[in-house]
């Protein structure tokens, strides 16, 4: 089992679209095999969660597993992703502010 047993990670900040890349250095000879897979596949560059997921054709909730193991290793960093920025409707906002001038 990829995991070892343990359906839970050591930590619960991962969502699908949290980045992975390598932390750098050799790897540590004692990595379960799907670990190494995951270290070797981020090795290449930057992927998001569910992208490792997809490669190494497992599901999102093992992988999760796995890169909280490799980051607590220190083979992995992990990045939460940057929120993209909102786009606002300028109608709506001069509506608001139309709105707003008339409490007064």
């Amino acid at each position: 089992m990829a995991t070892g047993g343990r359906a839970a990670p050591s930590r619960n900040t991962f969502d699908r679209l949290t980045l992975l890349s390598a932390a750098g250095g050799p790897l540590p000879g004692r990595l379960a095999p799907a670990q190494r897979r995951l270290a070797e596949l981020v090795n290449g560059g930057p992927l998001s969660l569910a992208e490792a997921a997809a490669y190494l054709v497992l599901p999102v909730s093992v992988v999760r597993v796995l890169v909280a193991d490799l980051v607590d290793l220190g083979v992995l960093h992990a990045r939460a992703p940057v929120p993209r920025a909102e786009q606002h409707d300028p109608r709506l906002l001069e509506r608001v502010l139309s709105g707003l001038r008339a409490i007064r």
